[in-house]
Order: C-alpha cells, then structure tokens, then sequence
C-alpha cells in the first residue's frame, strides 16, 4: 500500500478492511428526553482500570447523536449469542426501549435484562474527533455473569464467541 495522499481513498474497501478485525458486540442505554433509548455499538473498549474508564464511539450522523451525546449517564451491555434480533433492532430500527426490555434504578441508566455484562457509567470526557464522538465513561457499578456465549460481529456477520467455562466441562 502506497503512502501517497493524492491517491483516492476507497472508504468502502478500508470498511471492509476495519471489518477484519472481530469485534464483541454491545447496546448502549440511556435515559434521553425522549425516553429510555438504546444504539448498538461495536467500538467499545476499556481504556483504564485505575480509574476505571470505558470507551465507546458515536456516528456524528447517527439519528441518536443528540440524544446519547448529551447522556451524562449510560450502560453498556455486553450481548448474549441469543440476543442478535435485539442488536439489530437497536442498529438500524426503533431505539426506544419497551417497558418489558429494562430494569431502572434512580439514577441508574436503562439496564436491559439480559446482558452477559452490564456497566454502568458517568460521562466522562466527551472527545470528537473526525466523524464520529468518542464517549468515555466512568463505570461506576457492573454485574457479570458467571456464563453465557457473547455475540461477536466479523466481516459482516454475527457470530459467537465460546465461554471458555463451558468447554471445561
């Protein structure tokens, strides 16, 4: 690959490229003025354990941009191999939380019910850089669950990741 900038820069190719590296997949949660929303992300990673600091991104040009970046509390949920309708409804359909989908306590984010991990977080720092916002959470209280395969996206596709408990026994 050429370090030429005159070149073009085919987007879709280096889309394609990013999508080579799997990824877990998570729903975002927060309380927003329209209601308990949620977006699926796949730009999620810790940043510090000491403090403990989380990161996820947000599309500039997401419908939901407004809502989650003026969150300044938010959940991340790490999601079961089972819960694949419940990320794409949350990538590209209605974002607006059911009654039924959360559990809330003051001044808790939206807390869905089935997650293999759940954290909840304090705004941070906000940090835009190019076409997306970098939101960085301070967790604040998490719950883990002692098993379960986690939902995985690579090149396009859902796929699993396997709970190491399980194959030890």
């Amino acid at each position: 690959m050429s370090d030429d900038q005159t070149a073009p820069f085919d987007v879709r190719a280096y889309r394609r490229a990013l999508g080579g590296f799997a990824t877990g997949v998570c729903v975002v949660t927060a309380h927003t003025a329209e209601g308990p929303f949620g977006i699926t992300v796949n730009s999620f990673t810790s940043v510090s354990l000491e403090p403990p600091l989380v990161l996820w991104c947000l599309d500039v040009a997401s419908d939901r941009h407004d809502a989650f970046a003026g969150a300044e509390r938010f959940a991340v949920h790490v999601l079961p191999v089972e819960d694949r309708d419940m990320s794409d409804r949350f990538a590209w359909g209605v974002c607006r939380l059911s009654d039924d989908e959360f559990e809330v306590g003051d001044p808790t984010p939206p807390r869905l019910k089935n997650a293999l991990t759940r954290l909840d977080c304090l705004t941070h720092e906000r940090i835009p850089m190019g076409d997306h916002l970098i939101v960085v959470g301070r967790v604040t209280a998490y719950e883990a669950a002692d098993s379960g395969d986690a939902l995985t996206y690579f090149r396009g596709a859902y796929g699993r990741a396997d709970d190491p408990k399980r194959s030890e026994t």
